[in-house]
């Protein structure tokens, strides 16, 4: 029986998984139909999944965490099925904060989290303000942690607020805001307008980050176990047709139009390529794993991962990080993963939770199969995260 599901979403890369299970038929296959709703920031879309107008979201990875945590304005409490992809995010600055940095010696080499962050701390001065699509967002979590760890004194004003993505170019042209970190292609467009330079990929500060999840509302993949687990797989095979590699020039075409993604197709490229343009000027950049839907279980729920982020966000509003760490762990279900997409093909990682950032190189780790090779994990000041030590 064919079933319509409600799917809400933001524009952004991605929300591919979404756009391309409808379009190439991995919806169809498991017979749904999926209706793709936008929404014009991340507060409206997980109302909308609370309040029940969408079945299902694409959602920033800490949200589901900090509802479970009690933080933010809505009651309601959220799962991650899976991650629709890891990494994705750029920090960028106004072109007269990066002219500054230039003057002083600052490379832009797109690369080393440490130099970037002293070369923005001496520029900016007294005042820093930075935009993010949302307070419980990987983008905030990866802003934080950057600068909190650098081992320098912050500005005495240091505001780190929220903007919508897709009026992130327009506060920065407006001045709102000295730099910002956002999904892209939205980073892109600061260039492409000429008002911003692009500083660091995500991955400079944590190689293999949880970006977005296929979040539902607690509770609703167990009382709709079959409908949950068709969904779960038209996403999961949709991540692997966006992960193969001769499917990229494809991609950027699909994803552009008014309808899905207002923005140039080879503006999309980029961050599907990694060759990043970071200047008006035309200044070229690589960076492997710009964005990731599929391999080294990169879709996996991690619970290790969720545990980071409570703890990080215990730190930041004064909960207790053990107490946190275990409840953030709980809200990501590797157990609906395994259950659903064995069958599908998934190889699945031996654990459901490991230790985060230790690894420096492409590393074989257990699986069901036998072993699956994990990417480099490493943060940018070399700590590592152990989620027992955490409580997880």
């Amino acid at each position: 029986m064919t079933e319509t599901l409600r799917l809400g979403y933001i524009p952004l890369i991605d929300a591919a998984p979404f756009f391309i299970a409808q379009s190439l038929g991995f919806a169809e296959a498991e017979g749904l139909v999926l209706d793709l709703r936008p929404a014009p920031s991340w507060s409206a879309l997980r109302d909308m999944l609370a309040m029940g107008a969408v079945e299902a979201a694409q959602m920033l990875s800490p949200v589901p965490v900090a509802a479970a945590l009690g933080l933010g304005a809505s009651q309601a409490r959220f799962e991650a099925l899976q991650l629709l992809n890891a990494n994705g995010d750029v920090i960028g600055v106004s072109r007269a904060l990066a002219a500054t940095m230039r003057a002083a010696g600052h490379p832009f080499d797109f690369a080393d989290a440490r130099t970037a962050g002293a070369a923005l701390l001496a520029a900016a001065g007294a005042r820093l303000r930075i935009g993010v699509p949302f307070p419980f967002s990987m983008h905030a979590e990866l802003v934080h942690y950057w600068l909190e760890n650098l081992g320098l004194p912050l500005p005495a004003e240091l505001d780190i607020r929220t903007v919508p993505p897709p009026r992130m170019t327009e506060a920065l042209a407006a001045g709102e805001i000295d730099a910002f970190a956002v999904g892209e292609p939205w980073g892109s467009q600061a260039v492409e307008r000429g008002v911003g330079e692009l500083l660091l990929p995500g991955t400079a500060i944590w190689a293999f980050a949880p970006e977005k999840v296929l979040a539902v509302r607690q509770g609703w993949a167990d009382e709709n176990e079959d409908l949950a687990g068709r969904l779960m797989r038209a996403v999961w095979h949709a991540c692997g047709w966006l992960g193969a590699p001769e499917n990229r020039f494809l991609v950027s075409d699909l994803l552009s139009g008014p309808d899905r993604l207002p923005i140039a197709a080879e503006v999309i490229d980029r961050a599907l390529s990694g060759r990043m343009v970071i200047s008006a000027e035309g200044e070229e950049r690589e960076s492997a794993n710009m964005i990731v839907f599929s391999g080294g279980a990169a879709t996996f729920p991690w619970r290790s991962q969720a545990a980071w982020i409570g703890a990080q966000l215990a730190r930041r509003y004064g909960l207790d990080p053990v107490a946190a760490a275990q409840s953030a762990a709980e809200v990501y279900r590797p157990d609906l993963y395994r259950r659903h997409l064995r069958a599908a093909g998934a190889d699945l990682p031996g654990a459901s939770a490991k230790l985060e950032g230790a690894l420096t190189a492409p590393t074989a780790v257990a699986s069901e199969r036998g072993q699956m090779i994990l990417p480099a994990d490493r943060f940018f000041d070399c700590r590592i995260f152990d989620p027992d030590a955490a409580g997880a």
